[in-house]
């Protein structure tokens, strides 16, 4: 049972170095407005792969099978990764505004974690697609499943907690220029996040559905 929570761990550290979107948007959050903003947004990165990882599992026959649903969140996806990246590129350093309030704060910077990890397809694959290599590959039971799966979930809270606490520790780093330049960057990452959302689940299912 030790190895399959090793690993787990350590494939959740991993998940959390790819530098995808979320990772760009927890550095920069956390340099903006403090750990404890990071920290919330944290928790919603990690609820939506508690609900993946759940899905995965047990099976998605559970979920309603929804018409166009799959379709649908992918165009959310891009719509909201497009308006972040524009927002980073076109203003540089954004501050957009949230209540002012304990539980709107809360929420705002939960609901963006969450939202950033959950309109996203590709992460609900990637779980998917673990659950079946370790259940394919290499055997592990019922309970080994399960343990290596939560290893990975604390790996990815571990790991996401920390780059939180590192990027504000590190904010006198950031000057005005290199913060500039870091949103930017964020900004085409959104972007790239997109592109790449739109391609794989809107436009090449439908180049192949019209043999294009």
């Amino acid at each position: 049972m030790f190895l399959p929570i090793l690993f787990g761990f350590l494939l959740g550290v991993a998940l959390c170095l790819t530098f995808g979107t979320v990772f760009f948007a927890l550095i920069q959050n956390s340099v903006d407005n403090g750990f404890r903003s990071g920290l919330k947004m944290v928790f919603g990165v990690i609820v939506g792969d508690i609900i993946f990882v759940i899905a995965a599992l047990i099976g998605t026959s559970f979920i309603p099978k929804v018409q166009g649903f799959e379709n649908l969140m992918a165009i959310v996806g891009v719509i909201f990764l497009v308006a972040l990246g524009l927002v980073n590129i076109m203003k540089g350093t954004p501050r957009l505004a949230y209540p002012k309030t304990r539980l709107g704060n809360f929420v705002y910077y939960f609901t963006t974690g969450f939202f950033l990890n959950a309109l996203n397809p590709v992460n609900f694959v990637a779980w998917v697609a673990i659950v079946a290599y370790i259940r394919s590959h290499l055997h592990y039971s019922d309970a080994q499943q399960y343990a290596f799966m939560i290893a990975a979930l604390v790996g990815v809270f571990s790991t996401e907690t920390a780059l939180a606490y590192y990027a504000n520790r590190l904010k006198r780093l950031f000057t005005p220029r290199v913060v500039k330049i870091f949103n930017r960057t964020t900004g085409v990452v959104f972007l790239i996040g997109a592109a790449n959302i739109a391609y794989t689940r809107l436009l090449e299912p439908l180049s192949k559905a019209m043999n294009w």
